[in-house]
């Protein structure tokens, strides 16, 4: 990810902004991590791996629906202990954050869309084929 960097810090205001984060992951389409903010790397990538495959679902259920485009925007599942959003966030990429049971949906989807709008364009993961840019 090129601007991987530049948005470290965009990811920790998001995180110093919401009360109750555990962990931000970045992740293309196919559930490779680009970036993280919190928790351990390990679970960061299995996270990923496993927001491949829910967008993947969600935009199955999605063209289901007369007049919609097709598309996942956000998925929001309450936990035992917290919850899980997953978000578009530019062309093959999406943000996820897992959260504990004080945060708040609605503050919470607010200020992922925020952070979508400002660095949505440095979201973007390239699509691949066979392992290779294309």
């Amino acid at each position: 990810m090129t601007y991987r960097a530049n948005f470290d810090w965009l990811l920790k205001d998001l995180y110093d902004g919401v009360p109750g984060i555990e962990m931000i992951v970045v992740l293309s389409a196919d559930g490779l991590r680009l970036a993280r903010y919190s928790g351990d790397p390990d679970a960061a990538d299995r996270v990923a791996a496993a927001c491949a495959g829910m967008q993947s679902l969600a935009n199955a259920v999605a063209q289901e629906l007369p007049g919609s485009d097709g598309e996942m925007n956000l998925i929001v599942i309450e936990i035992d202990r917290g919850y899980f959003y997953l978000m578009a966030a530019g062309a093959n990429a999406y943000l996820a954050v897992l959260s504990d049971i004080t945060c708040e949906p609605g503050m919470m989807s607010n200020r992922m869309r925020d952070l979508v709008v400002r660095i949505g364009a440095h979201l973007t993961s390239p699509a691949r084929r066979n392992g290779q840019t294309v």
